[in-house]
């Protein structure tokens, strides 16, 4: 059998090795990537199409550049409050509503009268309408048309509770 010489390098041979440059990079001396200007106006198509074959990193460089130049957030949009609704508006839209919530806010200083006109009003027991009231704020009927919830605050309001329609 042979035995196989292995090469062993001295110290010295492996420091004298020609070794590879490997340079780190700063913020500093990164090169600026140079952004390529067009004077041909493109088509939206063309435009997307481009913004397609962007990786990620240019995606958002892209982003940063537009926020930028035009000095606007790239941010979601959020819905409208209803506080920024005109009163005509408002107005308007309560008038297309066609189902409406009474809403028991808070049963006053005579609880008893206020018993018996949500049993009547519910058909609910004395214990079930002692509850209920006791629960409050609580609806009492829903998805009603604004006659019949219109009358129903009118008989809970003559006995001393505070209603809403909603």
């Amino acid at each position: 059998m042979m035995a196989e010489k292995k090469t062993v390098k001295s110290e010295k041979e492996v420091n004298e090795a020609p070794k590879k440059e490997v340079k780190k990079e700063t913020k500093e001396e990164a090169p600026k990537k140079e952004v390529k200007k067009i004077d041909k106006i493109i088509s939206k198509d063309e435009f997307i199409a481009a913004i397609e074959k962007m990786n990620i990193l240019e995606l958002a460089e892209l982003t940063k550049t537009l926020e930028d130049k035009f000095g606007v957030k790239a941010s979601v949009p959020v819905a409208p409050s209803a506080q920024g609704v005109s009163g005509k508006e408002a107005v308007s839209k309560e008038e297309e509503k066609t189902s409406f919530d009474v809403i028991l806010v808070e049963v006053g200083e005579k609880k008893i009268p206020v018993i018996k006109e949500i049993r009547t009003i519910t058909n609910l027991g004395l214990k079930e309408s002692k509850d209920f009231v006791e629960s409050a704020p609580k609806p009492v009927k829903e998805k009603i048309e604004k006659k019949e919830a219109e009358e129903i605050k009118k008989k809970l309001e003559a006995v001393g509770a505070k209603v809403e329609i909603k």
